[in-house]
């Protein structure tokens, strides 16, 4: 029997991805690109689209080979629909429809989040875990119940990506293969702890105050020779990983779940699993993470999230393949996890019956 395979595209950032997965979770190939900016300079809607728009081609050519298909071998094609940048995501969502009238395919449309969430379940092995989605763009706790992704707690301003690629930008680091890992490397060498404010409001946590602070402080001490960029990264590290780790627990006890899955592009930070595998121990439980391969956004995880969709029975009218920069976890029905539900109910009462 043939296996069902998805080829996904995502484009929501400064990555544009290009993946070729089966059902089972085979990943075939996963190419992507990366735009990259000058040290001290973010990356603009218009110009990264452009990169995608340059890259989307050879990518698409290089996943098909990697993963000796042809157009034919395709069951479905899966995009990244939001959230994201708005002039990106349309680079994919225009592609996907080319190829869909080309291919004659059909399209399922993909949350981002939830594509992080199932790639890092498939991945990892994790069951049922509260989730730490940590990204540019995106800081939530979530857990699944009742057919759909629910948030515990999130930002209430920027992202803990956001956050510390901006201040990567005050230090002009740079952001090859990205301002995040970068600072992570610089923070190895801190020192010295400097006291920054600590935000958590109840199960939400809020960044910008801290960067504010962060950034005259480094303007006053490091003018004086008080402290080193590494101390500074440091700090900015240590308090922003502390606030997650106190909501994430916090969720844990609520759900009664011990094991904790981080996701998204900040979740490949080793200081952070350090940090978040303690509290889990602490607890009897389990952290679940995984390296830059499957943290950072690929092309690979939304093909696997749309084709279990497709799988049953999900697909996108033609018409209806939009891109939306606001599209939330919470607004996804994931009828997957609903089957696999009670699937496993099935199975406990075969079993005692």
């Amino acid at each position: 029997m043939k296996k069902m395979i998805a080829l996904g595209f995502e484009g929501s950032a400064n990555k544009i991805g290009v993946g070729v997965v089966t059902l089972d979770g085979t990943i075939l190939s996963n190419p992507r690109h990366t735009y990259i900016t000058p040290p001290g300079h973010g990356f603009l809607p218009r110009e990264t689209a452009q990169h995608h728009l340059q890259h989307v081609l050879p990518l698409i050519k290089a996943a098909l080979k990697t993963a000796e298909i042809t157009p034919d071998d395709i069951d479905c094609l899966c995009y990244t629909k939001g959230p994201g940048m708005g002039a990106p995501l349309q680079v994919s969502a225009i592609v996907v429809r080319v190829l869909s009238q080309l291919w004659k395919k059909p399209i399922v449309a993909v949350n981002h989040c939830v594509a992080h969430i199932e790639m890092g379940r498939i991945v990892t092995g994790a069951d049922d875990p509260v989730v730490l989605y940590v990204s540019g763009g995106n800081t939530q706790v979530i857990a699944y119940s009742e057919g759909r992704y629910r948030i515990f707690g999130e930002t209430i301003d920027i992202a803990v990506g956001n956050c510390l690629d901006r201040f990567a930008r005050v230090l002009t680091l740079s952001n090859d293969p990205s301002p995040g890992y970068n600072i992570e490397q610089l923070a190895k060498k801190g020192e010295q702890f400097i006291d920054l404010p600590y935000v958590v409001k109840g199960m939400d946590v809020s960044f910008s105050g801290i960067l504010s602070f962060i950034e005259a402080t480094a303007e006053e001490k490091l003018k004086n020779n008080e402290c080193t960029p590494a101390d500074l990264c440091y700090s900015l590290q240590e308090t922003l990983f502390a606030m997650l780790v106190e909501i994430t627990e916090r969720a844990m006890a609520h759900c009664d779940t011990k094991d904790v899955l981080i996701v998204g592009g900040v979740g490949c930070n080793e200081r952070l699993q350090e940090m978040m595998r303690i509290m889990c121990s602490e607890r009897g439980g389990k952290l679940f993470a995984t390296d830059d391969r499957y943290c950072i956004d690929n092309g690979a995880m939304i093909a696997y999230t749309g084709l279990l969709a497709y799988a049953h029975g999900a697909s996108t009218p033609l018409e209806e393949s939009t891109f939306t920069q606001r599209f939330r976890t919470d607004e996804v029905e994931a009828i997957w996890r609903i089957k696999e539900e009670s699937s496993k109910v099935n199975g406990v009462e075969d079993a005692s019956g």
